[in-house]
């Protein structure tokens, strides 16, 4: 494994896949509470990593960045900031056309 690789896998920890157990009709399996070790809601047993959600202090309320870090942006849990989502655009028959 290369260098890169494993500072990641250090830096993030163990994730898990994201994809969700389902039962023989298709419905979502929940998660049993008395295993705390492994999460049965998961195809792999593991819960995947929060990333891009904002990070919260003690008494829940949104952390700030810290400007001294360049790479690093502490507002979030991941690390990075997620990306905008492009918008819509000129809806079709508007009548805001160019010319």
């Amino acid at each position: 494994m290369s260098y890169w690789k494993k500072l990641v896998k250090f830096l993030v920890g163990p994730t898990g896949s994201g994809v969700r157990a389902k039962d023989s009709k298709g419905r979502f399996i929940a998660d049993d509470k008395s295993t705390v070790e492994k999460n049965e809601a998961y195809e792999d047993g593991k819960t995947p990593a929060d990333r891009n959600k904002r990070a919260r202090t003690k008494k829940g309320k949104y952390k700030a960045d810290d400007k001294s870090t360049k790479r690093r942006n502490e507002a979030y849990k991941g690390g990075r900031k997620p990306k905008a989502k492009r918008g819509r655009g000129r809806p079709k028959g508007s009548k805001n056309k160019k010319k």
